[in-house]
């Protein structure tokens, strides 16, 4: 029996996706801190999609995704699983083309995110907290509804959607020498990888870091050893990371990628304070997972120009208040 070979996204897509979304994302800017340039000896350019419509990168892929549908797997309507924001991009973007959305989201999902959610009009169901239990439930209810399962990170259409945020860096912060992502699914590393060797030979130089929490090192096990690890289920700030790599993005990041490092939850907290106190930015935790590897990895940033994109920022003002409190 053959086997099925997901056809993975180019260079091309991630293209074709910046025109096909330009008229519903917005261009994200990029912010510089003199105080986190010293701190760190390197040139940081932050890509603030913490400031995309519905608040995280997250409505790039999902946009794409719902404006490559056929009309007839539109009227379907869509699904997907996830802990808020794809769910809540993917709300966002089927009511922009006006089908139905269906979320499955995790019990311990932020409660922020839920609302958000809810808000774009989506139906929600509940599931057990593991990325299995949220696999088994949405097995189910795509036998219900018949709808187009959109997945968070490993969907093609999604991975170029994502990519679009890198390609907007490159031509707003020139000659980086590093670019860095948090990576979960891997959707947004894998499609930033692509942005950026789709740019060679003029970026021939540009390393594609991805950066997750100790607790959940998945994707950096993978990576090392050259096969997908399962989530580890363990607890870490960064919720948005909790899950694994797929047989889309693992391929192309391990094409692409340069490699993938770890922090620890102390640095993740005390990264995410030092960007809330003295950039005066709302992200989310797992924004912050690359700029505590500035901190953590010193000697792989110093001196170098260095594109961080801030995936998110999607945060309650309680869960930010216990957030801190890890910090001091």
């Amino acid at each position: 029996m053959a086997q099925n070979i997901p056809q993975l996204p180019d260079y091309n897509a991630v293209r074709a996706a910046a025109a096909r979304i330009a008229s519903y994302v917005h261009r994200t800017p990029v912010f510089t801190s003199c105080t986190l340039d010293r701190l760190t000896g390197a040139t940081v350019f932050f890509k603030c999609e913490n400031f995309q419509k519905v608040g995280a990168f997250k409505a790039r892929g999902a946009c794409n995704t719902v404006f490559s549908l056929s009309e007839t797997e539109a009227a379907r309507g869509v699904i997907t699983h996830s802990s808020g924001n794809h769910g809540a991009a993917l709300a966002w973007a089927a009511g922009l083309r006006g089908i139905p959305a269906t979320v499955v989201m995790p019990e311990n999902a932020p409660p922020v995110k839920r609302a958000a959610v809810a808000g774009y009009g989506a139906r929600i169901v509940t599931s057990g907290s593991h990325p299995l239990d949220r696999e088994r439930m949405l097995a189910a209810l795509l036998e219900e509804t018949g709808a187009v399962f959109v997945h968070p990170s490993n969907d093609p259409r999604v991975i170029a959607g994502q990519g679009t945020a890198a390609l907007e860096l490159l031509d707003q912060a020139q000659d980086l020498d590093i670019v860095m992502t948090p990576v979960g699914g891997g959707g947004l590393l894998s499609g930033t990888a692509l942005a950026v060797a789709g740019q060679m030979p003029h970026r021939s130089h540009t390393r594609v870091i991805g950066v997750e929490p100790e607790t959940v090192d998945d994707a950096a096990r993978s990576f090392r050893d050259g096969r997908i690890y399962p989530p580890t289920g363990a607890h870490t700030l960064a919720d948005g990371l909790r899950t694994c790599l797929g047989d889309v993005t693992f391929p192309l990041i391990r094409k692409h990628v340069h490699d993938i490092i770890t922090v620890t939850e102390q640095g993740l907290a005390d990264a995410l304070r030092l960007i809330w106190e003295r950039m005066k930015l709302v992200i989310e935790p797992s924004s912050a997972v690359p700029v505590a590897a500035l901190f953590e990895h010193p000697d792989l940033f110093r001196g170098q120009r260095v594109g961080i994109v801030l995936s998110g920022g999607n945060v309650s003002v309680e869960r930010g208040e216990q957030t801190t409190q890890v910090s001091r």
